[in-house]
């Protein structure tokens, strides 16, 4: 992984509240081609992004990669946690780096949820939209992970429960995080001990596993408003990709999801090979060739 380019900063989107962020940009002299902000997602941080801002950068493209808030270096405050509001902590942070064109969102779990609130609730700063990995509150899919699914999907309702989910993980966090990577992840040789170290360190944080049961506390909160929007707005017409591991579970209902929140026409489900959940670290080669033909695809046309 080479970060010499990379340049890590932190900005203030409002009152005591810093976004950290990687700023990494062009390395192809000949093209400059736009901006794809990367939207990471639990148990993670922008570091899940390691092995695929070079080659967005090789390709042309600026890439910013944010830690969200109350994540990695992020600040911890104690509230905010709704989709739309970090959305909006991500606009402002564009806004301060001066950047006003349309950017390129892709979004992986958390960050999937939070890059659809972005391309819903500030359509004029999204050029296209790239967002999987995650039931999106306010879906049938959504539902059916709190009911159906909810063994699989226990954490949706242990986050909720104020007080006792942290008292329980507190002093326990790499236990409780690496049952994640070793149960979504196909390729679970592309997290290595360092990697696991890494994210351990940032969830061991003061405040930072409390910010990330609140992510989850919101949920309910999301579902409202992403259903409140829909009916009032229609579903989404911006040209939309889900990528999905070819070896996750949310690949079976990519499909009947993003027909409840898009327009028909406007999105494609794409299968990645060879991964399962963390797609950027398992395929990031494949990560990103698909997420480049999108973008190639709705700026340049088809081929």
């Amino acid at each position: 992984m080479n970060d010499s380019t990379w340049r890590h900063r932190t900005v203030e989107v409002e009152p005591s509240l810093n976004i950290a962020y990687i700023d990494c940009p062009s390395k192809n002299k000949r093209l400059q081609r736009g901006i794809i902000l990367l939207i990471h997602g639990f148990p993670q941080t922008s570091y899940q992004f390691r092995h695929v801002i070079n080659l967005f950068a090789e390709a042309g493209y600026r890439v910013i990669a944010p830690d969200y808030r109350g994540a990695g270096a992020s600040t911890k405050p104690p509230a905010g946690f709704t989709k739309s509001v970090m959305a909006r902590d991500f606009v402002r942070l564009l806004n301060a780096l001066e950047i006003h064109e349309p950017v390129h969102v892709i979004g992986h779990d958390i960050g999937g949820m939070i890059a659809f609130a972005m391309a819903a609730k500030h359509p004029s700063r999204v050029a296209s939209l790239n967002w999987g990995e995650c039931p999106l509150p306010g879906t049938s899919v959504y539902t059916e992970d709190r009911t159906t699914h909810a063994v699989q999907q226990f954490h949706f309702i242990f986050h909720s429960v104020p007080d006792l989910a942290l008292a329980l993980v507190a002093g326990r966090e790499r236990i409780y995080l690496s049952h994640f990577f070793q149960k979504l992840a196909y390729n679970t040789a592309a997290i290595k001990r360092e990697d696991l170290d890494h994210y351990v360190q940032c969830y061991e944080q003061p405040g930072a596993m409390r910010c990330a049961f609140e992510v989850y506390r919101a949920f309910e909160q999301d579902a409202k408003e992403c259903e409140e929007w829909i009916t009032s707005y229609g579903k989404l017409s911006l040209p939309a990709l889900c990528l999905s591991g070819v070896r996750s579970r949310h690949l079976n209902d990519a499909e009947r999801m993003f027909a409840e929140v898009h327009q028909r026409g406007t999105y494609e489900i794409i299968a990645v090979p060879d991964s399962g959940h963390y797609i950027a670290e398992e395929n990031p080669e494949g990560f990103v060739q698909e997420c480049l033909r999108f973008i190639e695809k709705v700026t340049v046309g088809p081929k």
